[in-house]
């Protein structure tokens, strides 16, 4: 009884030691986006077989109010909300 106990306790131990060096690695790979794909003309990325949100560039200030631009082809397409609601969406091809 107590081998296996043992044996059970060493087990688990090395599971959970293989499971927290994994996780550096992952989370530095879906913040810089190696190793995952993204499908064309979506925002998300596919990491580990998960949709992860693509990183952008949306600056948001304290009144609620934020800018966000993203590139589309040849095109940048910027998109304003304002603290009051309106939405705006431009686009810029250069």
């Amino acid at each position: 009884m107590r081998t296996l106990m043992s044996t059970t306790l060493a087990a688990a131990l090395a599971a959970a030691g293989f499971g927290l060096a994994a996780l550096p690695g992952t989370a530095a790979a879906q913040s810089s986006g190696q190793g995952c794909v993204s499908p064309p003309g979506l925002n998300y990325m596919i990491c580990n077989g998960q949709r992860v949100p693509k990183p952008g560039n949306r600056i948001n200030n304290p009144d609620g109010s934020w800018r966000e631009e993203s590139k589309q082809g040849n095109c940048i397409v910027v998109r304003e909300k304002t603290a009051t609601g309106e939405f705006k969406e431009s686009r810029r091809c250069d």
